[in-house]
């Protein structure tokens, strides 16, 4: 528990320490752009103001998402992290097809920039959106993965800029800004929807990927007693906390000591498993079941 304390106020710390950064940056970006005279470090300026938007929506679920569980929402607000991966992913997606577009106008209209201008913010824009990136990297929340890639953007549009910056200063072939903008943009957009399907995948509440819910089930059944097991749900809240509930259906038992004992046998299969919340309901072969199964698990085996 502590160690999952810990780590979220990591993650908050990370996600304020890139927002901050960012909105330092997108300031010097905008005087900087009328400055050298520069559209596309303008251009560039407008998307990080709305990365720093997105940062700080992101920050604030973060800290929302470290609050205990109270009677408003009794598993904990851990998914209000979930919530800033959504609207950030939303964002990047519509922030790369609009690079796109802007990449096709360019190609079909070429611009002449200022090339040494460029190359000078080309270089802070990496060094600045580079730090920020690491150190969101490094996190293991689902809101910290999807952050990094506003800034790994960022990081890759500035080394275009500052490549192409280069190659201008010497020849003038305008037309590679819009070209490289459309191929990091195109891989930011493939890299982005393949995260946005994983936080579908949470937020619909699937099962989570690393835990073999069959075997689990079979190891189950297993266990001395146990007869079939039914109502088994998995999901995860936060791709790091899971929840668990099952319906065990055993045979007659000598006292309370036997049933005490396949649930502690539950709990050690669910060890490593990051289980946070778990509810074993334990039924007799001849009790009805409350609650009508969505679908049934198997049994035993005969003769086992």
């Amino acid at each position: 528990m502590g160690h999952s304390h810990s780590h979220a106020h990591g993650a908050s710390k990370n996600i304020a320490f890139a927002f901050f950064l960012n909105v330092g940056f997108t300031i010097f970006e905008f005087f900087g752009g009328f400055y050298v005279n520069s559209v596309a470090i303008v251009s560039d300026a407008l998307h990080d103001l709305g990365d720093s938007l997105s940062l700080g929506v992101s920050w604030y679920l973060q800290k929302k998402s470290d609050k205990n569980a109270d009677e408003k929402f009794t598993f904990g607000y851990k998914r209000f992290s979930l919530l800033g991966a959504l609207i950030n992913s939303i964002v990047l997606v519509l922030g790369s097809a609009f690079v796109i577009y802007q990449g096709i106008q360019r190609i079909i209209e070429p611009e002449h920039t200022d090339a040494k201008g460029m190359l000078v913010f080309a270089i802070i824009g990496v060094a600045v959106n580079g730090v920020a990136a690491l150190r969101l990297r490094k996190g293991e929340s689902m809101n910290e993965k999807v952050l990094s890639w506003h800034l790994i953007e960022d990081v890759l549009g500035w080394v275009a800029i500052l490549i192409t910056s280069i190659i201008i200063m010497f020849w003038d072939i305008h037309v590679l800004d819009p070209i490289l903008s459309l191929a990091i943009a195109a891989f930011i957009l493939w890299n982005v929807v393949q995260r946005l399907r994983e936080t579908m995948y949470v937020f619909l509440q699937g099962a989570p990927k690393a835990v073999d819910l069959r075997e689990l089930k079979d190891s189950i059944l297993s266990i001395e007693h146990v007869t079939s097991t039914h109502h088994t749900h998995l999901w995860t809240l936060d791709e790091e906390n899971q929840v668990f509930t099952i319906h065990v259906t055993v045979d007659r038992l000598s006292g309370i000591p036997d049933i005490i004992k396949i649930k502690n046998r539950i709990k050690e299969l669910l060890r490593g498993k990051h289980v946070s919340h778990a509810t074993i309901d334990i039924e007799f072969e001849d009790e009805s079941c409350y609650m009508e199964s969505s679908y049934t698990d198997h049994g035993k085996p005969e003769g086992s």
